[in-house]
């Protein structure tokens, strides 16, 4: 049931442009706070709020990530449809970690999409690879994004709501045709086996085959779907192409995002490690 309160909310990230999956991490990060003081988040006093955030680090351990999106959630239901600024919202934000992501090798990536048994969890995770795309962009495909004739794919709505072309190979647009011919949706490349294909695919299943895919590939690295993309980059960098590119494939508004990768190309770490190697050469003789 929506209540009054509820729905002006949802008015409010609409009018602001905000994605579907961010109004319902928002609204569930609302309404997640309401539960631990059991009363309507419009009663909750700003004392109450320091204390929810002083829980969520305390006793709830929870990751920097969850706090980062509870935090939002709350501020935007607080500043903007209630209309309430309050000093606790300029303090609590958790501070940046700096950590690399993982990558795989293109070996391993190959180890774990051969893994993948199924038709269309295999179509999907090649083309979010290969293209270099985040979960829901690749699950979102639709048969008009590909443009066949000079192997590009639209990426529409990306995040914060961007779109872009990223290089389409052909093996994998071969691939795609190949699955789309087993169901021949007039919209979608990955259609849900529900409501008659209407909407496209959840990531539930996908992420499960991901999962065992990477079990069963004995590859013991912390790796996600996401994963993918990270990979994809730098193999792209470790390729030589031009880092600027690939900030523009993969949609980044800022080169520093990018320049992550140059820290994780083997190639630039073989270069390195000959140049220190040559600079001690005979410092202990």
């Amino acid at each position: 049931m929506t209540t009054p309160l509820r729905q002006k909310m949802i008015e409010d990230m609409q009018l602001r442009g905000l994605a579907d999956r961010t109004q319902e991490s928002y609204l569930l990060a609302v309404r997640q706070l309401a539960r631990h003081y059991h009363k309507s988040p419009d009663q909750i006093n700003e004392e109450e709020l320091r204390q929810y955030f002083l829980f969520l680090k305390n006793e709830k351990h929870a990751a920097r990530s969850t706090c980062t999106i509870n935090l939002c959630g709350i501020k935007f239901f607080f500043q903007h449809t209630l209309g309430r600024e309050w000093k606790t919202f300029e303090f609590v934000r958790p501070p940046r970690e700096k950590k690399l992501p993982v990558v795989l090798s293109i070996g391993e990536v190959r180890s774990i999409l051969g893994c993948v048994r199924r038709q269309h969890y295999r179509a999907c995770l090649s083309t979010i690879y290969a293209c270099g795309l985040r979960l829901q962009e690749g699950l979102q495909l639709q048969v008009t994004h590909i443009d066949s004739d000079r192997l590009l794919l639209h990426v529409c709505h990306g995040k914060g709501g961007k779109d872009r072309y990223v290089p389409l190979p052909k093996p994998i647009l071969d691939l795609l045709r190949q699955y789309w011919v087993t169901h021949r949706n007039p919209v979608w490349i990955f259609p849900s086996i529900f409501q008659s294909g209407q909407d496209p695919r959840g990531p539930d299943g996908i992420q499960r085959a991901f999962k065992a895919a990477l079990h069963e590939s004995g590859i013991s690295k912390p790796a996600t779907i996401h994963t993918l993309r990270h990979s994809w980059a730098t193999h792209l960098l470790e390729a030589g192409v031009n880092l600027r590119i690939i900030q523009e494939y993969l949609g980044h508004a800022s080169p520093a995002t990018t320049a992550i990768y140059t820290h994780m190309t083997q190639p630039g770490n073989d270069l390195a490690v000959r140049a220190i190697d040559q600079v001690l050469d005979g410092l202990w003789r």
